[in-house]
């Protein structure tokens, strides 16, 4: 993460994806660069890949989806 004066008048916004965790748990997942747009999902970073390209999207931004949502709470 960056402080610079620059990025820190930037407002950083949270991004959703309640919806996305629901419809594609266990997948990958490759998203457009708004982060909320899935351009491809499969069982493998090659399958999600291969998708994104052939629609156009040469770098996807990939995660995976857990099989189980469990809540975080911080601690020391």
């Amino acid at each position: 993460m960056c402080f610079c004066r620059f990025c820190a008048t930037i407002n950083y916004m949270a991004i959703d994806w309640t919806e996305i965790c629901k419809k594609y748990k266990g997948l990958w997942v490759g998203l457009k660069k708004d982060e909320k747009t899935v351009v491809s999902s499969g069982k493998t970073v090659r399958e999600v890949m291969d998708i994104a390209k052939k629609k156009g999207y040469p770098k996807p931004i990939l995660f995976r989806v857990p099989t189980r949502i469990l809540p975080y709470i911080g601690g020391f």
